[in-house]
């Protein structure tokens, strides 16, 4: 896995639609995406430092028919104004990855050209997937050949041709040698005959450990491609699913399901640093699927802070909306955009501290992931390294939240607001706002803030020595044994547990007098403070 992968915060653009470009190639040559140079300011705004440039290579349509795999689509400009532009990213410390389609081709590949033109005499005869000259393609070329998934605009590349695979590799390493180009991002990886990924990774890794390769997959096992022989990583459609649809449903269970499942302690897909998306240029806009807007900021907190690395969709950070339609297909989701189009609104406020928090916080990047509570409309689940645990609470619900769990440090501080929380012995309660959420860290100390806050209130309010009051002390998380009501009673502390559904704190005690009756609480509760006349005192206080 690619260190500076871990250290990424992704931007997706789809050049064609971003630039404006004629939707079928009219041979001119006009250097529309030189316009992302302009767009650097709003990406660093954004902590941004990764670009996957979707098709860039010539091709006929929408890009992903691809003419030649060594030129620039004239329509987004020049091999040397690409190069510019990629010289400019790196200055600005944004890493270059492009969209390698070696899956298929379009009909106006040069080496398909010369099937057409000379027939079974060609020598690129053996470059296509099942190439037949004893029937008609749909086109009425002389000859029949397979199309990618019946598109026969699309023309499958047969790679296990030692001619072909060299041609491609060998147009890698143009890309890497002439662009300083990062990484790649494989169209239809599910479709690409493991060998070549197999050859692809030994021939960039020898050139470059770090050079990066994801794949596009949409259904199946994450490993079966990304895996020390293959690819580095894959793109998460599960958790793209699951994210939206937990929210639209108010159902965390069900992203929880997924997180759970693919990077807890014994998850499915532990070692791979998958790429985690909301939308893309395959699928409807975030902000038009969402039910309910006041949830794009937690859709996006859950992206940003679970395993893997996040990539923000063209236009998307401001909320922009986008759906297929049988007339324009695809199109409504790769509109053309300029700088002037940026709206610096809540969204795109909410997205920069997502990015700053990220790049800024060991356990975003690196931490090993564990749910801690999980609700219909609450979730909260934890990333750890060994310096550093991050908590994520997220509340879709339309009122407050109050949550307590057990917790690391003496504090957690909250990388969105600023807020922080004590944490009495090894318990902390803490406040979700409707539809919000919280990056709570580990910290020594509170933050600033609350600290001047305190400050100003003891300069207000000066208490005499004689008159300071003995802090109350919450019992001590986990403590067994007798504690008392603040209403009187008493209870022995038998156990703790876990809710087998919610993964929320429980403290199972029983009467010491009466019926002897026992009970079971939730730990946010036992370990409360309540105002009794003004004074704060701990709900359960312990006696030995």
């Amino acid at each position: 896995m690619s260190y500076w992968v871990n250290e990424s915060v992704f931007y997706h653009i789809y050049p064609i639609g971003f630039c404006g470009a004629p939707r079928v190639n009219d041979g001119e040559t006009v250097c529309r995406l030189d316009k992302v140079i302009d767009w650097i300011p709003h990406l660093k705004s954004m902590s941004i430092n990764a670009i996957y440039f979707g098709p860039v290579f010539k091709s006929t349509v929408h890009g992903y028919d691809t003419d030649d795999y060594r030129v620039i689509d004239n329509r987004l400009g020049t091999n040397e104004s690409f190069k510019h532009i990629c010289d400019e990213l790196h200055k600005n410390g944004i890493k270059v990855v492009l969209d390698g389609v070696f899956n298929h081709v379009g009909r106006n590949f040069w080496a398909f050209k010369d099937v057409c033109e000379k027939g079974n005499s060609s020598q690129y005869c053996g470059w296509f997937q099942n190439l037949n000259f004893g029937g008609k393609s749909p086109y009425g070329d002389s000859f029949s050949y397979e199309g990618w998934h019946g598109y026969y605009d699309l023309v499958k590349l047969n790679l296990k041709n030692p001619d072909v695979k060299n041609y491609l590799l060998d147009s890698v390493g143009m890309w890497m040698d002439e662009f300083k180009i990062d990484g790649l991002r494989l169209d239809a990886a599910d479709c690409v005959d493991p060998d070549f990924f197999k050859a692809l990774r030994h021939y960039t890794k020898s050139k470059d450990s770090n050079f990066w390769l994801m794949g596009e997959i949409i259904h199946g096992d994450y490993n079966r491609w990304a895996n020390p022989e293959m690819l580095d990583s894959v793109t998460n459609y599960e958790c793209y699913k699951g994210i939206y649809s937990s929210h639209n449903d108010k159902n965390y269970f069900e992203i929880a399901h997924s997180l759970n499942r693919q990077f807890a302690n014994g998850g499915i897909y532990r070692s791979i640093y998958t790429y985690n998306f909301v939308d893309n240029h395959d699928v409807n806009r975030v902000a038009s699927v969402v039910r309910n807007s006041a949830n794009l900021e937690n859709i996006y907190t859950t992206m940003y802070c679970m395993p893997g690395v996040p990539s923000i969709y063209y236009g998307s950070e401001w909320g922009i909306k986008g759906e297929k339609n049988n007339t324009d297909y695809d199109y409504p989701l790769r509109p053309e955009l300029n700088v002037s189009d940026i709206q610096d609104n809540a969204l795109l406020a909410h997205i920069r501290k997502l990015g700053k928090a990220r790049t800024s916080t060991e356990a975003l990047k690196y931490g090993s992931f564990e749910n801690v509570q999980i609700r219909n409309e609450q979730l909260i689940f934890k990333r750890s390294v060994d310096s550093q645990t991050a908590y994520v609470a997220l509340n879709l619900a339309d009122n407050n939240m109050d949550m307590g769990f057990n917790a690391d440090g003496a504090y957690l501080v909250d990388k969105l607001s600023g807020k922080s929380y004590q944490v009495n012995n090894g318990y902390v309660n803490i406040d979700i706002p409707a539809h919000s959420s919280r990056i709570l860290v580990t910290s020594n100390t509170p933050t600033l803030e609350d600290v001047e806050l305190e400050e100003t209130k003891a300069e207000t309010a000066p208490v005499a020595e004689t008159e300071k009051k003995e802090e109350p002390v919450l019992p001590a998380w986990g403590t067994l044994g007798k504690h008392r009501h603040f209403k009187g009673g008493e209870y022995e502390v038998i156990a703790l547990a876990k809710h087998s559904e919610t993964m929320e704190d429980l403290v199972i005690y029983r009467e010491l007098f009466g019926e002897g009756k026992v009970w079971a609480r939730p730990a946010s509760m036992f370990y409360q403070m309540v105002n009794i006349d003004g004074n704060l005192v701990p709900r359960f206080k312990f006696i030995g």
